[in-house]
């Protein structure tokens, strides 16, 4: 093939599989309909530009497990409480790290004010963005406060001005804002294509692997709330971490989905202020600000975000339905979780709401996943269905199954502590976990094994 001729090649947009001819189905992550069509050089990046920042530790040797001396890793704070929990502790040396959100809900800012904090530390921060010039990053900046000398801004979109520019500065970390907009000359494709996005994520972990050099890199998501481009993008990093919340409420939640040096399903939270993000501390009690007094179908769950234990309302409204077939609907919670649940209540306990409307909506706006509010909402379903109120002093957690029992959850010691430390006086949880739980004074607690022993209570 002649040099410099195009080719046309697929990808598939979810793992990076390379085909020679449309597919159906992709051999690769079995997914239908993935494929996209580009245009590459003959020539591929990965064998000119592949030996650019390469880098090797062990001398292409092969070393035997028992030689390898392992000791913790060489982390710096960021001087965010927050941030260093999400990150396991604090920036890894040498690390690539995924940060994703929806556009506007203030990751630029949040990387923004770490790299502040970091340049005040007298670390060499490099903060290169392909989407707002340098008067756009200069009036962000004077919202957040002064800035050290340590920070250099670069608006650079060619990756091999980009690579240049980091070798001669040779900062401590690198923030790339965003992958979407960075190209690389060698691949043909627009940026942001699949294999725009491939390549240059390929060239910034060995540079960051080869140099020593920890990376942020910002990441637009699809309407599914996924990193738009291929998936293999997040095997690539050693973190991801996503940005999430509702635009027009005031706290956003930090999020980490996969991380190599700590633990995953971590948060942190922060609030969206006029300054800044500022960081919440006590997210229970910020979760739990404005709950009514009195009122029918409100109970407080305990959830588990990786470590830390999280106070939140669920509320549920349950009423008789006007049409032939009842509605359902669920804010915070997965929709077939509460049809689940509430079909338990009908075969178990005979509660006839079969034709009834129910809502149920997690306060605050956060997502729930987790099981162990399973007993919260069955609770605050019967609660709002029987129009009898749960005393406020009362929490709530215990996953239930399909026989109507309630099962234990994890850290059950850990959510006992938080609602004793929040000033709740009962904890209604799974007999199983209440045993653990005695060496606890100044609560109480009651076990349950079922369903019907739970509603009983009300």
């Amino acid at each position: 093939m002649a040099k410099g001729k195009q080719a046309t090649v697929f990808f598939c947009q979810e793992c990076g599989y390379e085909s020679s001819k449309w597919l159906g189905q992709c051999p690769g992550c079995k997914q239908w309909n993935t494929f996209v069509e580009e245009s590459v050089k003959s020539s591929s990046a990965s064998g000119k530009g592949g030996g650019k920042a390469s880098f090797s530790r062990t001398g292409n040797k092969p070393v035997k497990l028992r030689e390898i001396t392992s000791g913790a890793e060489e982390r710096f704070s960021t001087h965010m409480e927050e941030m260093d929990r999400v990150l396991g502790g604090g920036i890894v040396k040498g690390s690539l790290v995924l940060v994703g959100g929806d556009p506007g809900i203030g990751k630029s800012t949040l990387l923004l004010q770490v790299c502040r904090h970091l340049a005040a530390d007298k670390k060499e921060v490099l903060y290169i963005s392909g989407e707002e010039s340098l008067q756009q990053i200069r009036l962000r900046a004077e919202r957040l406060g002064d800035f050290s000398d340590s920070l250099s801004l670069l608006c650079e979109t060619n990756l091999d001005a980009v690579e240049d520019a980091v070798r001669k500065s040779e900062p401590a970390v690198v923030v790339i804002d965003s992958i979407q907009t960075m190209y690389d000359e060698q691949v043909s494709s627009a940026p942001g294509s699949v294999s725009q996005v491939r390549e240059v994520t390929g060239r910034l972990l060995q540079l960051s692997k080869g140099l020593d050099i920890s990376i942020f890199v910002v990441g637009h998501v699809t309407k599914e709330g996924t990193v738009a481009g291929p998936r293999v993008l997040e095997h690539m990093v050693d973190t991801v971490l996503y940005f999430e919340g509702d635009r027009y409420a005031s706290y956003r939640i930090l999020r980490s989905v996969k991380n190599r040096f700590g633990s995953t399903n971590e948060i942190g939270v922060f609030e969206m202020r006029t300054e800044g993000l500022a960081e919440v501390k006590n997210p229970s009690e910020f979760m739990l600000s404005g709950r009514p007094e009195g009122a029918s179908g409100s109970v407080v769950v305990c959830s588990s975000q990786g470590t830390r234990p999280i106070m939140l309302e669920v509320q549920a409204l349950v009423c008789r339905t006007n049409f032939g077939f009842p509605k359902r609907q669920a804010t915070g919670t997965d929709f077939n979780r509460i049809n689940l649940l509430m079909a338990v209540l009908e075969k178990r306990i005979q509660m006839q709401i079969g034709d009834c409307d129910a809502y149920v909506n997690v306060a605050g706006g956060i997502k729930v996943q987790e099981p162990a509010i399973d007993l919260g909402i069955v609770m605050a379903i019967a609660s709002s269905f029987k129009n009898r109120p749960i005393p406020e002093d009362v929490v709530v957690f215990g996953e239930i199954g399909l026989s109507g029992e309630v099962r234990a959850v994890s850290m059950a010691q850990v959510r006992v502590q938080e609602a004793k430390k929040l000033g709740f006086s009962t904890v209604i949880l799974p007999e199983s976990c209440r045993e653990s739980c005695q060496e606890i004074s100044g609560i109480r607690l009651i076990g349950v094994r079922n369903v019907q022993e739970a509603i009983e209570i009300i």
